[in-house]
This record gives C-alpha cells, structure tokens and sequence, in this order.
C-alpha cells in the first residue's frame, strides 16, 4: 500500500487520499528544527498559537465540514468540534502559566532557587478517528507552546482532517520543521511510536494499544508516555423523580456521537423500583431519534459509526451479549446494509452468566438491575477501567456516597458522562489512563521541571573538617 484513501461513512465516497509518509524523514526533519523553536521566545509562541486560532476561525465551515464528511458526525457536532480547537489555544496558555510557571523559592546564603520547565524535545502524538481535530490537538497545542516538535500521524480512518488541522498550524507561522505530518496506516504508528528520535509519546485511543505501548515504553524511563485510553462508564439512576430528564441525560451520555466518545456511558445501573418506568421513557426517546447523514434536514441526533467494519464488530458484540444471557430491550440495527448506520441498542445484562468488561465503541448500552444503592456503587466499579462515572438522584447524600466510592477520573452528578470541559483535567485510572491526565493538565506532560541554585558571584566557604593553614 502506497497511500491512504479516506471515505465518507454516510455515503461511501471517496474524500481525501494521500501518500504513505516516511517516518524516519519525518523525525529527522523535527529533531532538526525544535531547538530554534523552543529558544523562541514563550511569548512568541503562544503569539504564533494565537494565530493559529484565528487561521481556525477562518477556515471555521469549510474545517467543520471536513470533519462532518470524514467522520459521519452531525454537521452540529463538528461545528462544535471546531470551536474546541479554538478555545484550546486560551486554556493552553493559561493552563501553561498555572501549571509550568517560573518561580523563586527560599534559598540559603543569599543565593536565589528558581523553577523553571524546559520542553522534552519531539514529541509524537498519535491521534484517534472520534474527535480527530480536538483531541491530537489538545496534545499538540500545549506541546508547542512548551516549545516542542510535533510528530503527528492522525488516524488512517480521519487523515483528511489531520492534514487540514496541519495546514492550519503552518499557515499560523508554526515552522515546518516543528509540525511533522505522518500519513499512514497501523505500521506507520508502531514505527513512530518506536523511534529513538522522539523524546515522548502522547497517545488516544483503544485501551489494546495503550497497553502495548505502556509494555514498549516500559525500558525506556528517559521518554515521557501519555496514555488516555477509554472507558467502560457507568451511569447510576437512583431516587430520582424526574425519569424523563434521567432519559435524556442517559442518551447524552450513551449515545452522542454514536456512542464513539472514550466518556459514553456503557453501563446503565439503575434501582430495581425504577427499572420499568425509565426504560418506558429511554424507549420513548429513542423512538423519536433521528439518525442520519451529516447535512441531513431536520439535523440528525446522531450519525454513522465511522465504517462498516466497525459496524459489523458492533453487530457481532451485540450478539455476544444475547449469547452470554442478556435479554434485549432495543435491538442494535443496521438501517442500511451497506453503509455503517445504527440505531441504538440496548440490552439488560442483569441475570447474564458474564458481562465482559470491555469498551464497546458505539451506540451501545448494557443495563444492570439493583436492589442496594451499595450494589450500584459495587457494579459501577465493576471494571479495569475508570475514566467518567455519573449519578442520577435527587439525594445529595447519595453523591457524596457515590463520589467517595466511585473509582473514576470524572465523577458527575445530574450530568452526562460525556462532554468534559478543557478547562479541568481529563483522565482516568485502571485501564483508563497512564495518570498523565490531558486537558488542562497536558502542560505537566509536556515540560520537564528544573531546579536552578543560582547566585551572582562564587562565595563558598568549608567550617568543618579542614586542617590548619
């Protein structure tokens, strides 16, 4: 294979191709220029990202509909992609000066202690097909402000959108030598992330890669790893009167995006008492949903898993599930056989002989039926993962239970599972992350602290243990 063709999922057609990059060039070409970078000035850099931002909001339709085509997502959604890569650029610099800032501490003998972060060098970022603009740049944008290189490689399925993001930097006056595009497939990304020219990896997606890096990585102490790896998220209804709003609030979080968000809820834990009434609801919305392409009028809630392939993998999960004892309350349906179209499923995993713990990347939901609210909080842990975790109720104590005793990076209350703010830090623990929360926190992996003990002039003196002159 010579190049990458990208198709649209709503339609199958083609939309973007192009040639299969050459890593080592690529490294070879950062590693020359991130020195001139990173002796800039920090103002001149966050100048540059500031740009950078305004070459975004200029290209604001035209950057949306890319991502709308190439992913499937609702022109809404992508619009709303768009503005999250604007909106880093202020949080990266805040969040830069909050968490990397120079500082003076006490210092003996009239000497000065400073603090201050130096970048690591070449810095690869491996970016996922979800959220294929918002997520490798909320990687790279703190990253060059830090006055790194950036090596990206975007996913094989969404390389149209990594090329219009990289265009984007490099009309803004990010040298060429310090934003490095890799277009390729699987291979291309073993042998990025494998390279002895970088100095750290920075990586989203599927919790099987993640740990085969953090393996790979395990002898290499000298590289920094960034890990945001998914989720197997619960979402807890209980002593709520209002299970219409729970309902909406339980499509939020499972099923935006067609459920491809590494924060949907997977799992639905929820008071036996209140298991008939909310499935009532829930199938009373999901009724209504409309799924569609990406320019559709009346605007769709949802569009297209991003291929058929990963359709057909959801498909064959479905089953499984039907296999393993769970009892259908919404079949997972293909609308179209040959294109990735789903309507949401969901199915009740109470009495199964096994519920696996694995991130099902899509628009499905597995509910589970309890008697104790100390059972709730016992099933939403049930897994290796723990990247978000909500609570439905109207009772403050419960939260206060349930934040204590979830094990989750994000732990919400009323509020969907999904749709964390940039301006906090986004990670997990388990299987979800390697604690280098991105976000807000991406300045702490991007810069390296160092101490200096500094004085104007030599003045040392030994007291102890010298003979006599």
């Amino acid at each position: 294979m010579t190049e990458i063709i990208s198709f649209e999922p709503a339609t199958g057609a083609e939309l973007w191709r192009g040639a299969i990059g050459d890593v080592d060039a690529e490294v070879a070409a950062a590693r020359a220029g991130w020195a001139t970078w990173a002796a800039r000035p920090l103002t001149f850099r966050i100048e540059t990202m500031r740009r950078f931002a305004n070459v975004v909001r200029s290209r604001q339709d035209d950057f949306a509909n890319v991502i709308a085509r190439e992913t499937g997502k609702p022109l809404w959604e992508a619009r709303t992609e768009v503005d999250t890569v604007i909106g880093k650029v202020d949080i990266s610099v805040s969040a830069y000066a909050d968490r990397t800032a120079q500082r003076r501490l006490d210092a003996p003998m009239g000497s000065r202690m400073a603090l201050r972060h130096k970048p690591h060098g070449v810095l690869a970022v491996l970016g996922p097909y979800n959220f294929p603009a918002h997520l490798p740049n909320g990687h790279i944008v703190p990253a060059l402000i830090a006055g790194n290189a950036v090596v990206f490689k975007p996913s094989e399925k969404t390389p149209a959108t990594g090329a219009f993001l990289v265009d984007c930097y490099r009309a803004a006056g990010v040298p060429e030598d310090c934003i490095r595009l890799v277009i390729g497939g699987p291979d291309e990304g073993r042998t990025l992330a494998a390279h002895d020219g970088i100095d750290g990896l920075l990586f989203t997606g599927s919790a099987r890669t993640g740990i085969a890096l953090h393996r790979a990585f395990a002898e290499k102490p000298e590289k920094i790893l960034a890990l945001e790896m998914g989720g197997n998220n619960p979402i807890v209804v209980w002593e709520t009167p209002d299970l219409y709003a729970a309902a909406i609030i339980i499509i939020q979080s499972a099923f935006t995006t067609a459920g491809q968000r590494c924060t949907a809820a997977r799992r639905l834990i929820v008071d036996e008492k209140l298991y008939a009434p909310l499935m009532e609801q829930l199938n009373g919305l999901l009724d209504r949903l409309i799924v569609g392409a990406p320019h559709d009028d009346p605007a769709p809630f949802m569009g297209p898993v991003i291929d058929n392939e990963a359709a057909d993998q959801l498909t064959e999960s479905f089953l499984a599930l039907l296999m393993r004892g769970g009892r259908p309350i919404r079949h997972l349906e293909r609308v179209t056989p040959d294109r990735p179209f789903l309507l949401p499923g969901m199915i009740d995993m109470t009495g199964a002989s096994e519920r696996p713990d694995m991130e099902l990347f899509g628009p499905i939901l597995q509910v589970v039926r309890t008697d104790t609210f100390e059972e709730a909080i016992a099933e939403a842990n049930n897994t290796r993962y723990g990247l978000s975790a909500s609570l439905i109720s109207q009772t403050p104590a419960r939260y206060d239970q349930f934040w204590a005793g979830a094990r989750a990076g994000i732990v919400n209350w009323n509020r969907p599972t999904n749709g964390a703010s940039s301006s906090a830090p986004f990670g997990g623990i388990g299987w979800s992350g390697n604690h280098r929360p991105s976000a807000y926190y991406a300045a702490d992996y991007c810069a390296y602290p160092v101490v200096s003990n500094e004085a104007d002039a030599a003045r040392a003196s030994i007291g102890i243990g010298l003979r006599n002159a």
